[in-house]
């Protein structure tokens, strides 16, 4: 009895409520696409980047919510999908200027919003109690590939090295199928939080063209050093960690614990 009930709360499960907002969310994308192709003449690298996000994150979003069955999308969520739709457009931006360069207001603008946001949806989910591992997940992948794209303007002006910025945590992740231990839980970091913080502020103070080149050279240069130093004190403690053997107490903890 109790296996049929499983059962059928499982089928019960209905993902429209959700999936409703993720089709929102690219609703959205499309219409901000649509405002800044008639604001300054978008190019067609700019739009199909653009869609080409709008449609990757609607897919993934909508594929991981089925996957956890989220019962409601969330307060934070959304906030994280209005991060999104900016980061889209950000995006877009970033692609058209391989043709000609966008407005920096603009770029900078909405480049702004969506950093400041990065501090709203952690809040908006502690206080609502509704913090998940799928929220917390796309949050951080809206930040790393924000990162990415940022690093991928600046590097337009400062030279292919600022990549690495944005490239740090993909090669972190792929490094991670080869060495498993890499994937292990990390203790929480207040450096390792201001650290990834700074990363988009700074690459943003250089792409805004404030300041001489040689200066937005040593800003870059900042968060590149300061990232290293982070990803590779993370990588030493999970490399110290993955060589200590289990002790009798600790696998007690881990029978328990299963």
């Amino acid at each position: 009895m109790a296996l049929n009930n499983t059962y059928d709360a499982y089928d019960a499960y209905d993902a429209r409520p959700v999936q409703q907002e993720t089709a929102v969310g690219a609703g959205a994308q499309i219409l901000l696409l649509a405002l800044l192709g008639t604001a300054i003449g978008m190019g067609t690298a700019g739009w199909l980047t653009g869609l080409a996000f709008a449609f990757a994150t609607w897919a993934v979003l909508s594929w991981s919510l089925h996957r956890s069955r989220l019962a409601s999308f969330g307060p934070a969520n959304r906030v994280t999908l209005g991060r999104a739709t900016l980061v889209g457009g950000v995006t877009a931006l970033v692609a058209d200027s391989f043709r000609s360069a966008p407005p920096v207001s603009l770029l900078v603008g909405l480049t702004a919003v969506a950093l400041i946001l990065d501090g709203v949806d952690g809040k908006v989910a502690r206080r609502t109690g509704t913090s998940s591992a799928l929220g917390a997940r796309f949050d951080m992948e809206v930040d790393a590939f924000l990162i990415l794209v940022l690093s991928v303007y600046v590097a337009m002006d400062l030279g292919p090295w600022v990549l690495l910025i944005g490239g740090m945590r993909y090669v972190f992740v792929a490094a991670a199928r080869v060495w498993p231990w890499l994937t292990a839980p990390l203790p929480p970091s207040t450096a390792r939080k201001t650290v990834a913080a700074l990363q988009g502020v700074l690459l943003l103070l250089a792409g805004a063209d404030l300041l001489p080149r040689p200066v937005n050279a040593g800003v870059v240069a900042l968060a590149l050093g300061l990232l290293v130093w982070s990803f590779g004190r993370d990588v030493l403690w999970l490399r110290r960690t993955s060589r200590v053997p289990a002790t009798p107490a600790m696998a007690v903890r881990e029978l328990v614990a299963r």
